[in-house]
């Protein structure tokens, strides 16, 4: 007899997190970037204001996202608020790497990769047990 699945995580419904989005966001701008980003905690995550260049534009595009470090790297998940659609910001990266990533010590230029093979395998094993010890990689 097959083992059956674990048991995954309830979400809280589609608009809830859009709407969380839409409040950080806000909080970030409205007080000019003094709240809104933090460093990772210990077992936990970190936000970032990453900023690409639109793939069709060419226009700065600002986005916050969740992130946790990984020796010099800023690892971040291609995640679109768990859709099946990747989301503009991993799109517009594929395209054109080279990105600013925003964090409360300041701005830093970073490439951004997709993580390959063992690399991807270890990212998204500590991803899935909270960062304790996935996938995208900004060096």
């Amino acid at each position: 007899m097959p083992d059956p699945k674990p048991a995954r995580a309830p979400l809280p419904p589609r608009w809830f997190i859009r709407l969380a989005w839409i409040a950080h966001r806000r909080l970030y701008g409205r007080t000019g970037g003094r709240l809104g980003l933090w460093r990772p905690k210990p077992g936990g995550w970190g936000a970032m204001r990453l900023t690409t260049i639109g793939r069709r534009t060419g226009r700065a595009r600002p986005v916050i996202v969740g992130y946790f470090e990984d020796g010099p790297n800023f690892v971040t998940m291609a995640m679109n608020g768990w859709g099946d659609a990747e989301p503009a910001w991993w799109l517009n990266l594929q395209a054109h790497p080279d990105a600013t990533a925003g964090t409360v010590d300041g701005p830093r230029q970073v490439t951004g990769r997709a993580a390959q093979g063992d690399e991807r395998e270890r990212l998204w094993a500590r991803s899935q047990r909270g960062v304790r010890d996935g996938a995208s990689c900004i060096p």
